[in-house]
């Protein structure tokens, strides 16, 4: 059922005055949590603001410290141990040629990079985390993505940071590639200087500027006899001349110093020079020079050849001096004798005319005598043969075919001699001419041969040859005929029974050699040097039964030299004698004929020991 309303009625104005506190108190909530809303994003602005900036600065920075890292070739190490992972810098992945993979390397990943030969970073690691080494300073090797291997110096120590159980190895890389390729080229380089050192003559030593040996040679360490202990690089300057023998000196140059230790160089001076002679007699050249560093080089070079070519030069001065005043002192002697040579030279000039004339005169006087004897010796020899072949009838009395015969055989021999003495006088007055033309060698000793054939059968002599086919020289074969023929001949007169002579030709070069070689009796070496002289025989046992003028041998060699050729005897006693004779040889083709004149020289013949 309907039970009605209840109405409560206020007055108006409580009513407007509750609702103006009503509002009121919600408009003031409304301000309070309006201004806590306007507090907290303002906050919450300024703080994104600074995170942002925050993180701006952050990354400015790593890109800063990846560019410096980076710059020097170095790169950031941050190994978490108890994970077993692996921070890396963007410089270090650089170093290695890589591309960067996430945030962290696994240590297997970092391992197969490292080279097998060198020590293990896990060994390290364990090392240090027993407390052996607080840090470490390790070279090792990386393979580049390439596959060559970059040489890394890592120096790191353990850091343990707030809230961890475990210490992080960090540290950084350097790449010391660039490095130990130059270390190698100046140990290259260093050796290639020591070994260059040690092979030159000089005693060497080099000091630093603090007197710390820095190098020397063997030849220095042998001067001074030191032991191989005190020669290391960084030995001090005293021990080693505490130590060093000094070596016995003999005598001193004005500028040297007390000591052949390089320690004499005056202060303020580039450097000094001085000689010694040692107890050996050697002489040495010390040179001592500053180095731009400050230290000081020295070098002892022996100069003991020319210490005695300079004493054999003052001795040739000394010499030539007193050579000056013996020819100063001589001069007016000279001038003296000038005067008299002058005299003498136009006496001697006046004699020689004179001779010049009485030689023309001997030898016209020889050539008419010859010519004039030779008619009565024709008849002579001529008469003799008659009678001897007993032409006009028989002689009864044997005695005088011999007589016949020892006039025939004289006479002769006396026109022998008289045609040697024409042919002689011809040579030394100039009125000989030769024909030299191209001859065939064989030809003419098949000519000389026949001709004095009959000689060798009535001595027993046996005569063989050696001749070639064909051999052509430029000579006028008249001569070179009678030159055959008197050398033949005098082998065959002194060749004794049973004995034999053999002529050989050949070419030799541009020559043609011919060879006559008998066994004979030989001549003696005292004797054979009288060989070729007008005049003159050799004296032995068949000379005396043998008779002869003296100058066949004399007028072959003038012949033979007209011929532009040449004439040697070799001989040795007892054992024969051969005699050599070379002509020009003659070319291809026809040769003109060249007409030569006497000079009026007779030349000596050239001789030797036959062996």
């Amino acid at each position: 059922p309907y039970l009605g309303q209840l109405v409560v009625i206020h007055p108006k104005a409580q009513v407007l005055q509750d609702w103006r506190s009503d509002v009121t108190q919600i408009a003031t909530l409304f301000v309070v949590t309006l201004g806590v809303l306007v507090l907290l994003g303002t906050a919450f602005h300024w703080q994104a603001s600074r995170a942002a900036e925050a993180d701006q600065t952050l990354a400015v920075a790593t890109e800063r410290m990846d560019k410096a890292l980076d710059r020097g070739h170095c790169g950031l190490w941050d190994w978490d141990i108890a994970r077993g992972r692996i921070f890396w810098s963007k410089s270090m992945y650089d170093i290695l040629g890589l591309q960067t993979k996430g945030e962290f390397l696994s240590y297997g990943e970092v391992a197969e990079r490292l080279h097998p030969d060198d020590e293990p970073i896990d060994q390290l690691v364990d090392v240090m985390l027993q407390g052996g080494r607080p840090a470490i300073d390790q070279e090792f090797r990386m393979k580049h993505c390439d596959g060559h291997w970059v040489w890394l110096r890592a120096r790191a120590e353990l850091s343990e940071a707030p809230g961890q159980d475990s210490p992080n190895l960090v540290g950084i890389a350097i790449d010391i590639t660039e490095q130990k390729r130059l270390d190698k080229l100046n140990q290259e380089a260093e050796l290639r200087l020591k070994d260059a050192i040690e092979n030159v003559s000089e005693a060497f030593v080099l000091w630093d500027s603090d007197n710390r040996l820095v190098m020397c040679n063997s030849k220095y360490q042998q001067l001074h006899n030191l032991p191989a202990s005190v020669c290391r690089p960084g030995s001090s300057y005293e021990d080693v001349t505490r130590v060093a023998r000094e070596p016995v000196i003999r005598q001193r140059s004005a500028a040297s110093s007390d000591t052949t230790l390089p320690a004499s160089i005056p202060e303020g001076s580039d450097g000094n020079t001085f000689e010694v002679q040692l107890e050996d007699e050697r002489w040495l050249q010390i040179n001592e020079r500053r180095t731009k560093d400050g230290g000081f080089v020295s070098v002892g070079t022996d100069i003991s050849n020319l210490k005695l070519h300079e004493e054999k030069l003052l001795e040739s001065e000394r010499e030539l001096m007193n050579t000056v005043r013996d020819l100063q002192k001589s001069r007016m002697e000279l001038e003296q004798q000038s005067q008299r040579l002058a005299d003498l030279a136009e006496k001697y000039s006046r004699e020689k005319t004179r001779a010049e004339a009485a030689n023309r005169s001997k030898s016209e006087f020889l050539a008419n005598m010859s010519h004039e004897l030779r008619t009565p010796l024709n008849a002579i020899i001529g008469f003799s043969e008659v009678i001897e072949q007993q032409l006009f009838g028989k002689v009864d009395i044997p005695k005088y075919l011999d007589y016949a015969h020892d006039i025939h055989s004289s006479g002769q021999y006396l026109l022998d001699v008289i045609n040697d003495i024409l042919d002689m006088s011809k040579i030394e007055a100039g009125r000989i001419t030769l024909e030299v033309e191209k001859c065939s060698v064989p030809a003419v000793i098949e000519e000389a041969l026949r001709i004095v054939s009959g000689r060798a059968q009535d001595g027993g002599v046996t005569l063989r040859k050696d001749l070639p086919d064909s051999l052509h020289a430029m000579a006028d074969v008249r001569s070179l005929k009678q030159v055959l023929i008197n050398v033949i001949a005098n082998g065959v007169k002194f060749t004794p029974d049973s004995g034999s002579l053999t002529i050989s030709a050949r070419r030799v070069k541009k020559m043609a050699e011919i060879v006559i070689a008998d066994t004979g009796i030989g001549i003696s070496p005292d004797q054979i040097s009288k060989l070729g002289r007008p005049f003159e025989q050799v004296e032995n046992q068949l000379t005396k039964t043998r008779s002869g003028s003296g100058l066949g041998l004399a007028i072959s060699n003038s012949l033979i030299r007209l011929n532009d050729g040449s004439l040697h005897i070799a001989s040795e006693k007892g054992k024969g004698t051969t005699v050599t004779i070379t002509l020009p040889i003659a070319q291809k083709g026809k040769q003109p004929k060249r007409i030569v004149e006497s000079d009026a020289v007779i030349e000596p013949i050239s001789t030797g020991t036959q062996g």
